[in-house]
């Protein structure tokens, strides 16, 4: 059975790196955002995507450590 999990594991890990190969291969064209009058660098379009990922990821569970040290008080 834990060779099973293993190699369930492994397997959803191959799927996602081949899901976010293939979301940069097919968005790779150049685009310059403006936000605020601030004009960011020309980079493809998924490294716009996978940044804001990334920093979703960092920011929620910030904020959902912030909630419940307020619930906690």
């Amino acid at each position: 059975m834990r060779n099973f999990k293993r190699l369930a594991l492994v397997v959803l890990a191959l799927l996602v790196a081949s899901a976010i190969v293939l979301f940069v291969l097919e968005n790779h064209q150049p685009v310059a955002l403006l936000f605020l009058g601030w004009s960011g660098p020309q980079l493809p379009v998924s490294i716009f995507v996978l940044l804001t990922l990334l920093v979703g990821m960092v920011i929620g569970p910030l904020f959902a450590l912030l909630g419940a040290r307020r619930r906690l008080k």
